[in-house]
């Protein structure tokens, strides 16, 4: 089943009542939008999408996340990624407690992420992984903040550290796991990303999370500039031929909802709804944004 694109009118209302999307998770900070974050930003609310979380990867951008959330009206949270934790200090986990002292009364900082585990990329250090997932679930505690997990082929890893050192809750971001693994995250208070992905006919597992999973566990998020929704995607050939892949943006949030609607036998109205209301749960401080 090809997902449907709806006109822009229906992103923005259903039945007269202005629609309100929420992007749970964008990389605004990306260099792939310095040419143009404004009229990113611009494009996002033009269609309804008036709140994202913007997610730091490493101690380099903890400023500018929270900058960029002041600036536009975001929310930001700080955390080291598994990707970078390669490249990160222990001095990093000791200024990532700094930044959560001094900004702990900031109501757009409502999470610690992007933190995590990846089994996926070849190279990385296992163990070292683990110490900075571990001790930022200690932060978590300490500040009783939730958590935005980045999840690949690390489900149960990430289950087990959440079992040793219970959080908030929170989202595990672009959930590619299993029906009893999503089951275990959710028992913990856990809301599932879903994204460019669920718009592939291909991906029968993660549409079939997105069609049976508990209502009040589904979020919506881009991932932006990554995870393309399918009608940004360009096979290897037409890449070879110099055609560029399509740059994903949060604009993209309500057609890629559209996909989750048609799954669920809702309306639009009903998935901006839910999904608005399942962010808001996971992330608390959100409402105060």
């Amino acid at each position: 089943m090809a997902c449907r694109a709806p006109c822009a009118a229906q992103w923005q209302s259903h039945g007269g009542v202005p629609l309100v999307w929420i992007d749970s998770h964008c990389h605004l900070d990306a260099p792939e939008f310095d040419a143009d974050r404004d009229a990113v930003v611009a494009r996002a609310r033009q269609v309804g999408v008036t709140q994202l979380v913007l997610p730091a990867v490493a101690a380099f951008d903890f400023d500018t996340v929270r900058e960029l959330a002041h600036r536009h009206g975001f929310a930001y949270a700080l955390g080291i990624h598994p990707l970078y934790v390669m490249q990160a200090a222990e001095q990093d986990l000791t200024l990532l407690a700094e930044q959560l002292q001094a900004h702990r009364d900031d109501p757009r900082l409502v999470a610690i992420g992007e933190i995590g585990l990846d089994f996926f990329v070849p190279g990385l250090d296992a163990v070292r992984q683990q110490h900075f997932y571990l001790e930022q679930l200690k932060l978590a505690r300490r500040f009783e903040l939730p958590v935005i997990l980045h999840v690949r082929r690390s489900a149960d890893q990430l289950l087990a550290g959440l079992r040793r050192l219970p959080v908030a809750g929170g989202i595990a971001h672009a959930f590619n796991g299993s029906a009893q693994q999503a089951a275990r995250f959710v028992e913990l208070g856990f809301k599932l990303g879903f994204g460019g992905t669920l718009t592939y006919e291909r991906s029968l597992q993660i549409r079939r999370l997105a069609q049976t999973l508990p209502e009040r566990a589904l979020v919506l998020e881009t991932d932006a500039p990554d995870i393309p929704p399918h009608w940004l995607y360009t096979t290897a050939a037409d890449r070879a031929a110099g055609q560029a892949m399509g740059r994903n943006e949060p604009a993209e949030l309500p057609r890629i909802a559209q996909c989750l609607a048609e799954l669920r036998g809702w309306t639009l109205g009903e998935a901006a709804q839910n999904t608005s209301a399942n962010v808001r749960a996971a992330l608390p401080r959100l409402s105060a944004c």
